[in-house]
């Protein structure tokens, strides 16, 4: 069974607002209306918010009613390594803010480093850094949207051990800086 993660409800809405494909099987979104659960990436049409209910495990969410979603298919695993992937990822999600290094990960899940790089790139089509770096970028937004934590702040918070890589990161995968993502915020809320 997998272990909770760290996403608020928001996080998680944003992620199936976005069909956010790195985020399937860590959690699962219940439709309280239709009663149909679906994957985070999921392309049918989005729920009203107040619909929505999220369950971290496929047991749960089918316990409590609801029916898979015969579109994305939430309860058929497309590959055998998909259960070791998700764990990996809800190890990142849950320690994105520590120092982790490759060993740290491959310890947690009884791999090799090299073997986990490999199976992992394989199935995501990202190295364990660069999905983990995608996660605090992702928490750096989100923190960046709904408090007033300064930009150094953010950086520390969301596990990054120096401002310039954490600038040099956001910029390639937001396409902007933090100060320019937070204005562009500003001026879509005015």
């Amino acid at each position: 069974m997998m272990g909770n993660n760290n996403l608020s409800f928001e996080e998680m809405w944003e992620k199936i607002i976005a069909c956010d494909r790195k985020y399937d099987g860590l959690f699962f979104t219940a439709v309280k209306t239709t009663k149909i659960y679906c994957r985070p990436s999921c392309r049918s049409r989005k729920p009203k918010k107040m619909n929505v209910e999220f369950y971290h495990d496929i047991n749960e969410v089918e316990k409590a009613g609801f029916r898979a979603c015969k579109r994305c298919q939430p309860e058929v695993e497309h590959s055998p390594h998909v259960g070791l992937v998700r764990d990996i990822i809800t190890f990142l999600l849950n320690h994105y803010k520590q120092n982790l290094i490759l060993k740290d990960i491959a310890d947690q899940v009884g791999l090799s480093p090299y073997y986990l790089e490999r199976l992992f790139k394989q199935e995501t089509s990202e190295t364990p850094r660069t999905y983990l770096e995608k996660i605090r970028i992702d928490k750096a937004a989100h923190l960046l949207k709904c408090t007033g934590l300064t930009n150094l702040e953010i950086c520390y918070e969301v596990g990054f051990q120096g401002s310039s890589n954490f600038y040099k990161v956001f910029r390639s995968l937001k396409d902007c800086s933090p100060s320019e993502y937070r204005k562009e915020l500003q001026n879509e809320l005015d």
